[in-house]
């Protein structure tokens, strides 16, 4: 089946339709705030550091994800969906008190609720998308979901940038607590069929510690939770080389925009291609292989020549998001619905976390090694990490009883 073939089958489902079309509008009001609120912090204080926090109060949530995870499992997910979306919608107008460096605390504290609200609406959304998209789907639409996510952050951060440039900060809240009504009247108009969560006499906690349970007591979801994890980390180690590279390039700052534009090209190509090629390969086979390309691409920019660097942008941007696509759609498949939040929010926990770790061990150690000793290390390890898990795809496949994401994917 072609590509085209598979993402019309997706689109022409109504509530897939409904679904992405919520995905969309509130990804692109997220997309131009992410930009707009650290040049909101750079005019207003001139510092660097303090402009880089307003991503870290949006990930910091990520990981309390496993505790967060378990709200969706215990509320329907398609009520929780619109409460979230019409509660940030609220929430963001508070942003037109932010005139001062004195009330930044206020942007941070917004930022803050954003990103948690931010996990438990990927839990739910995950858990969801299973009643929305028939199994066969999945892959698909996840590949089609990174498809648009990605082509957002081409569009919308320069639409944030305009927009904050002409009518300062509190428009571009305006626009993204728009989206937010808009996604939720969407989630509004889906016909979907959810069993109110079963009332449960554990705890909170033993609850939450269920979905780590899950993942890594499940022969699939184990190896591959664990080499995505490795792959964040270490591309996320070699993005702190990004300038180092174009320096050595000859080129200003600026040039990284060429760089990450090509990489968003790459991730688009990514989520067309993803759904086809995880029922060809299987989730362990997919990641495998966008690991290794991903290992190739972050080797390759040690060579200080224009045109590699352009196709290690677009290489890399192809490989990652087939890692994240397989293993999202390998935790949807295999896990059962009553646990399916928590389960996706531990799995972005344990995949998600090492990249912050990445991001700020890296930043010291290229100020100690430069970009031509580094990133051979960096994409060696990534390589290994692919051979590893290929290994155990082939031995899963020589075994009589096959997981159905990688024996027969659907």
């Amino acid at each position: 089946m072609t590509t085209s073939l598979t993402l019309f089958r997706v689109l022409r489902d109504r509530n897939a339709g409904l679904y992405m079309a919520a995905l969309v509008v509130s990804g692109f009001g997220t997309s131009s705030l992410w930009l707009a609120s650290g040049v909101w912090v750079k005019e207003l204080t001139g510092s660097d550091g303090l402009a880089a926090l307003c991503m870290l109060a949006m990930w910091a949530p990520t990981l309390a994800g496993p505790a967060l995870g378990t709200l969706a499992d215990r509320l329907p997910r398609r009520p929780l969906l619109i409460a979230l979306n019409l509660g940030l919608a609220a929430l963001l107008p508070a942003l037109f008190a932010v005139d001062s460096p004195g009330r930044l605390w206020l942007l941070f504290t917004v930022l803050f609720l954003y990103g948690t609200a931010g996990v438990v609406d990927d839990a739910a959304e995950s858990a969801l998308v299973t009643s929305v998209v028939g199994p066969e789907l999945l892959g698909d639409f996840n590949g089609l979901r990174m498809a648009v996510t990605e082509g957002m952050k081409l569009v919308a951060p320069l639409t944030g940038a305009g927009l904050y440039a002409v009518y300062g900060g509190p428009a571009v809240a305006c626009l993204d607590a728009a989206t937010f009504v808009f996604a939720a009247g969407l989630c509004g108009l889906l016909r979907v069929r959810e069993e109110r969560p079963a009332r449960s006499g554990e705890s909170r906690r033993r609850q939450t510690v269920e979905g780590f349970r899950h993942l890594w007591g499940h022969p699939l979801l184990r190896p591959l939770v664990r080499a995505g994890g490795t792959t964040m980390l270490l591309t996320a180690l070699g993005s702190t080389t990004l300038y180092a590279v174009v320096d050595r390039l000859g080129h200003s700052p600026a040039y990284t925009g060429v760089l990450y534009a090509l990489q968003g090209a790459g991730s688009v190509a990514a989520g067309l291609l993803a759904g086809p090629a995880l029922r060809r390969l299987g989730a362990r086979r997919l990641a495998a292989a966008g690991i290794a390309l991903t290992g190739a691409s972050v080797a390759a920019r040690a060579v200080p020549w224009d045109p590699v660097a352009w196709a290690c942008s677009a290489a890399g941007g192809l490989g990652l998001p087939c890692v994240l696509i397989a293993v999202l759609t390998a935790v949807q498949r295999e896990t059962p619905g009553p646990l399916l939040g928590r389960a996706t929010a531990t799995a972005h926990t344990l995949v998600f976390t090492p990249n912050v770790l990445g991001l700020a061990f890296g930043a010291g150690l290229v100020e100690l090694a430069g970009p031509a000793l580094l990133l051979p290390l960096y994409g060696l390890a990534l390589v290994l990490t692919a051979l590893v898990l290929a290994q155990r795809a082939d031995s899963a496949s020589r075994t009589a009883a096959r997981s159905p994401s990688d024996a027969n994917p659907a």
